[in-house]
């Protein structure tokens, strides 16, 4: 029997319980509690590693969801940012800064003709959908099925795969995340599969004619790095000119990390308009909404509406001058894509070794684990496979040291520093090996218990 690691969460659990009697569930975003005995507190991140409350230290491939591309506290960009507090913090007005990073911006990016700023992901794609609804003067818009795109109204919904008839002549039925949601919000919204031309062409045939924009993420960023096929996107792109409909590709958490020019330079596609956010400082807040200038240009006085008091604030605005000029002036992204591209190798060969089935989805620096001989291409496809054994071997992850999120929805993400510290790819290792063997001994005890009771 493999030795059942032993965690020590104490001060964890004891701030857990003194936090939730201010903060609902004891955090700051549900999505942060992974359970009363297991929800972490963060005393502190340098590169590739965090450390809790606990002084329990974790090999980090969450990342906060990808931001920190070269490392938690990198000293390059933080030396950036203070010296953008230097500047003053937040003035709502422009400072010339603003220029610099858009220029660089457009320079890596060719589609970002123009540039505007805004703090988060969510907020840069509430923008870009009121962008194309006041340059299209539509209302309805397109979602593909398994991508996300933030925390407002009209992008929180999905396909309610579970009791779906897999095969049958229907679709699963549309619904929101959550309660809170209005109904009438539904009217707007269409949703389509995932790399499925046909569905695509018929749902232009039928609605394209109505349609402000539709948004997609490439590479979705919160269902396991799935993957759209470059003629998947080609064809959207296509439809989207055909119907005179905004293409919106959603690069929140690909943006300026799978390559300079984000996954659209990859499929050699240009949309209308890009969102980019995770990547762009390094973990400070700050988004972009950039597209062609003819489109960019309806942000105006009588257009579409965008703003905010801390848009390009000083500090956010020094970080990601610093983080893009690494991005784009160094090996920075071969670093960290080589760096998953061993991690991968070396997961493959502890799994191979036990005649475990699996693949791999995405690209090497946000990718996602399967036990199956090849990855799902959409949304319904990964939600009716069977990811027990991701799940309950990420369980055991936590407890060796090892941060991903707890369930299959999120990649792992790759950032420069694990590449260039030479003991975060052995730890890994050491640990996938040990949670793997602790999943199949518990599959096989629970399998045994089974056959007992029949």
């Amino acid at each position: 029997m493999t030795p059942r690691p032993q965690r020590n969460l104490s001060k964890s659990n004891a701030q857990f319980q003194r936090a939730l009697k201010r903060l609902p569930l004891g955090v700051s975003s549900t999505f942060r509690y992974w359970g009363e005995d297991r929800t972490i507190y963060v005393a502190r991140g340098k590169g590739g590693r965090t450390w809790d409350i606990d002084d329990n230290c974790y090999v980090d491939y969450r990342l906060g969801y990808g931001p920190a591309i070269l490392g938690y506290a990198d000293d390059r960009v933080d030396a950036a940012a203070r010296k953008g507090m230097d500047v003053g913090g937040v003035f709502a007005l422009s400072t010339e800064r603003e220029l610099i990073v858009a220029d660089r911006i457009a320079k890596m990016v060719p589609a970002a003709e123009l540039v505007r700023f805004s703090n988060s992901g969510t907020e840069a794609v509430m923008a870009a959908l009121r962008l194309a609804r006041a340059h299209t003067g539509r209302e309805s818009y397109l979602l593909v099925e398994g991508g996300y795109h933030g925390l407002f109204d009209a992008a929180m919904w999905q396909a309610d795969v579970e009791g779906w008839q897999e095969g049958g002549n229907t679709d699963p039925e549309v619904v929101p995340y959550g309660k809170g949601i209005p109904p009438t919000v539904r009217s707007l919204v269409h949703l389509t599969p995932m790399n499925d031309a046909q569905r695509l062409e018929d749902m232009f045939r039928r609605h394209g004619n109505d349609l402000a924009a539709m948004l997609i993420e490439p590479i979705q960023g919160n269902c396991c790095s799935i993957m759209a096929n470059a003629e998947y996107v080609h064809l959207a792109r296509e439809l989207c000119t055909r119907y005179g409909v905004m293409l919106i590709i959603d690069e929140v958490k690909s943006g300026f990390r799978v390559g300079k020019g984000g996954i659209q330079g990859i499929l050699g596609v240009t949309p209308d308009i890009t969102t980019f956010a995770k990547a762009v400082a390094n973990g400070y807040p700050i988004a972009i909404v950039a597209g062609r200038e003819d489109v960019m240009r309806s942000f105006r006085y009588g257009g579409a509406s965008h703003g905010g008091t801390y848009t390009a604030h000083s500090v956010s605005l020094a970080a990601a001058d610093e983080c893009l000029r690494i991005l784009d002036e160094t090996p920075a992204l071969e670093t960290l894509a080589d760096y998953g591209e061993r991690l991968k190798s070396g997961i493959s060969s502890i799994l191979n070794a036990r005649g475990i089935v699996h693949s791999f989805s995405g690209h090497p620096s946000m990718f996602g684990l399967f036990f199956a001989p090849e990855p799902p291409d959409n949304y319904r496809a990964w939600k009716t496979s069977d990811y027990s054994f991701y799940d309950r071997m990420a369980h055991y992850l936590h407890d060796l040291g090892i941060i991903c999120e707890p369930d299959s929805r999120e990649p792992w993400f790759m950032c420069e520093a694990h590449g260039t510290d030479p003991t975060c790819l052995a730890d890994t290792l050491r640990a996938v090996e040990t949670a793997v063997d602790l999943t199949l001994e518990d599959m096989e005890a629970e399998g045994a218990k089974d056959a007992a009771h029949v």
